[in-house]
């Protein structure tokens, strides 16, 4: 796996004073600087005094490529052109103008440095859940993936992280899983995946797709919070084909009781009702679905028991994501796929 360094190596600490000197000598910036959460990158709120502007530094992990970072940033870029009231970050270019550059903390392990604008809302995860909320979610989820559909870059061509269509390359961690019933329950879902729908991914529609739509990337408005109000982290960005970028999102909403597909019915109809779905996307969903959930469960476990500092953050979704698991393979894939079809109005010969 190209990505392996990205995904193993935990990102160097960086020295507060060495990012505030940087945001003052290449965006000409100064003010309260405090670290947030990320899996790899180092991500830091900048907060000027005054006028009440915030900003988001990002400095990338110093394995991810400089072409890999720009296939984020100009995807943004794209996005402020294609539709530009999304709700997405916006590039601040540094003084030179540059939307992105290099820079060397001293270790001699250039890393990639952006500001971003700073999304205000409320995250979801801490938002009231409701129905229309959830769809609102869906829709924007489908206008995102338009905006992105005639977008291209190098990197697309790429082997990225968490790209469902090597789902099946998370095999070999499954070996670190010590519990046998949840080991033979992740087998049998990348068994379905190899089986069903990898030979098939390569003819249905592909696009750069966000990747990581589930719920701790998205904001509310405090206000009205069925309202979306940011769509955050485009790090895990990929082409591949569109319908893995509802397959992650659909992830994060699967049930753990009676009736998991409850919620997910119409989280597929309302995007289907943006962005039409294939016959054939459709039919690859709950697989897709539950590849995405074995590889949270898995790459999670995996670089938990590396990183045990970054655990928390890391282990965040990985109970909640065995017990979605468990509770699809309940339902399996041919019940599941006959609701999808129900919910988009498709009939079985379509």
């Amino acid at each position: 796996m190209t990505d392996a360094q990205v995904l193993s190596e935990g990102s160097p600490d960086l020295d507060d004073a060495w990012v505030r000197a940087l945001a003052r000598e290449r965006w000409g910036i100064e003010g309260e600087l405090r670290a947030l959460t990320g899996e790899r990158d180092r991500n830091y709120l900048l907060a000027p005094p005054g006028d009440g502007a915030r900003f988001m530094l990002k400095i990338s992990h110093p394995a991810e490529s400089a072409l890999v970072a720009d296939f984020q940033t100009q995807a943004l870029l794209h996005l402020a052109a294609a539709d530009p009231q999304l709700p997405v970050q916006r590039i601040v270019p540094a003084s030179s103008g540059e939307p992105s550059f290099l820079c060397d903390p001293g270790d001699g392990l250039p890393r990639v440095a952006r500001l971003f604008s700073y999304l205000p809302g409320l995250p979801l995860p801490e938002a009231p859940r409701t129905p229309r909320q959830q769809q609102n979610l869906a829709r924007m989820l489908a206008r995102l993936d338009l905006a992105l559909r005639d977008f291209d870059h190098p990197a697309g061509e790429l082997a990225l992280p968490w790209d469902i269509q090597r789902a099946d390359s998370v095999r070999g961690l499954l070996a670190h899983i010590a519990d046998p019933e949840r080991r033979a329950l992740a087998e049998g879902a990348l068994n379905r995946f190899e089986r069903d729908a990898k030979p098939r991914l390569a003819a249905l529609p592909a696009q750069p797709i966000h990747n990581d739509f589930n719920i701790y990337n998205v904001l509310v408005d405090p206000a009205d919070t069925d309202r979306i109000a940011g769509i955050l982290d485009f790090g895990d960005m990929v082409r591949a084909p569109a319908i893995d970028d509802l397959a992650v999102a659909a992830a994060y909403q699967v049930g753990t009781g009676g009736d998991p597909l409850a919620d997910i019915a119409p989280f597929v109809a309302a995007y289907h009702g943006v962005r039409p779905l294939l016959a054939a996307e459709v039919e690859l969903l709950f697989t897709l679905i539950t590849a995405r959930l074995v590889m949270v469960v898995a790459i999670s476990g995996w670089r938990a028991a590396r990183h045990p500092e970054n655990a928390a953050y890391l282990l965040r979704n990985n109970p909640l994501s065995w017990a979605r698991l468990a509770a699809c393979e309940r339902v399996g894939a041919e019940a599941a796929t006959a609701v999808f079809r129900r919910a988009c109005g498709l009939h079985m010969e379509a």
